[in-house]
């Protein structure tokens, strides 16, 4: 991914985050961030000695000029709220520890006012509505044990600029750490922008065991059609192919995605109400600025330590250790006794009849497996026959590399 597409200053502290621990493999994220190994390293170094501000120009200022002004610890607790207005007390307080820590204020950790008293300070400031606020109620807080277990997917509501142009903001973030590797201001929701924003994401951090999305395209088709069994996209068996399942949330249930869902809302309350914008490129330039925040400095209240603190979403991420390939893997089942290619329309031919598996799978093969236990299935068989008797048929599970993506009912197959 080009530097010049993203700010710099942004991309080299996300860098240096994941970069900052025992298990980072230096080598693989240097690659992934297009810079040299000597580079990263002393990035690294000049991090680790001066916190984020060795990582800008030698001649640039520092942020705070310590005793400059009487009250050291009211004013950094008004200026943390000044730049980050939907920030409380116990955001600003986890901020400061921060600050304190990499020696940015002139006080030390020790000092940090409590969440209570950064409260009390931004309310005798004014910086406070004193009217109590009705703030929406937070889902059910669930979590998968590892960065990379699950990703969630979606488009948030797309709104227009000012010049003209929609935009839809494509949002990915991490379940376990809350990390959002992708904050995109996309022109159309089409599979095609999906899969060119989701390949630059894979580049830089690896690939996902599952992704979670919704049930609209273009990963998923609406429930309105064809509702009484799954189809897939092209979209899913691109996925497939990179060995990333993909899992769909409850129709007419967002909570299912509710990490995602409170990510929208942390962007519309924290940037998208704060102004306009002019320009898709205008947009993305403030979706990065954001980003870098809320990955890289914005406390979360989800991410406690065992002693109460809050981290950000950079402390618990790390990079996946399934690369992106060069190009996709043939799609080969060598242990399957029975294969079939599946042809334009999306049907196989299989024990003297056709079935329909699905148009995402056009020129590909499937496999077919045989079900062994007896139990009634759940999932509506496919097929054109319906003369065949319980007496008569088999149930086969159809395959489409790891992904099981039908079950049909046949007469058994010539051998």
């Amino acid at each position: 991914m080009p530097w010049q597409e993203r700010s710099k200053m942004s991309l080299k502290l996300e860098f240096v985050k994941l970069a900052d621990h025992e298990e980072a493999n230096m080598s693989a994220l240097c690659r992934r961030f297009d810079i040299s190994r000597p580079t990263g390293y002393k990035w690294l170094e000049r991090y680790r000695e001066e916190g984020p501000e060795g990582l800008a120009e030698r001649s640039r200022r520092p942020d705070h000029s310590p005793n400059k002004t009487p009250g050291p610890i009211a004013e950094a607790v008004c200026a943390v709220r000044e730049t980050h207005p939907t920030w409380g007390g116990s955001k600003i307080r986890n901020r400061l520890l921060h600050q304190t820590e990499a020696g940015t204020l002139s006080f030390r950790p020790e000092k940090a006012p409590a969440a209570s008293t950064c409260q009390a300070i931004l309310e005798r400031n004014g910086l406070v509505d004193p009217d109590p606020e009705t703030r929406p109620t937070g889902f059910e807080r669930f979590e998968r044990e590892a960065p990379n277990e699950l990703w969630q997917m979606d488009f948030k509501g797309h709104f227009p600029t000012t010049g003209g142009a929609d935009c839809h903001p494509l949002t990915i973030v991490d379940d376990h750490s809350r990390f959002a590797l992708a904050l995109e201001a996309c022109s159309n929701e089409r599979r095609e922008t999906v899969k060119e924003q989701l390949t630059a994401v894979f580049q830089r951090y690896g690939l996902p065991r599952r992704i979670l999305c919704d049930n609209g395209l273009p990963w998923g088709v609406p429930a309105s059609k064809k509702a009484e069994r799954r189809l897939y996209t092209q979209l899913n068996a691109w996925l497939f192919r990179l060995g990333i399942d993909v899992i769909h949330g409850r129709p007419y249930h967002p909570e299912t995605q509710g990490k995602n869902e409170r990510f929208h809302r942390s962007l519309n309350e924290e940037l998208l109400q704060q102004g306009s914008y002019e320009s898709l490129s205008e947009c993305q330039s403030g979706f990065d600025r954001w980003r870098r925040v809320y990955n890289l400095k914005r406390p979360h209240e989800a991410l406690r330590t065992d002693t109460g603190r809050m981290e950000v979403p950079a402390d618990r991420y790390r990079p996946s250790g399934r690369p992106f390939p060069a190009e996709l893997p043939p799609v080969r089942y060598p242990s399957a006794k029975h294969v079939r290619a599946v042809s334009a329309g999306g049907q196989i031919c299989f024990a003297g009849d056709r079935f329909y598996v699905g148009e995402a799978f056009d020129g590909h093969p499937v496999a077919l497996r045989r079900q062994q236990s007896k139990a009634p299935s759940k999932e509506p068989p496919t097929g054109e026959t319906g003369s065949q008797t319980a007496a008569s048929t088999q149930q086969w599970d159809v395959y489409f590399c790891h992904k099981k993506i039908r079950m049909i009912e046949s007469k058994p197959p010539d051998q």
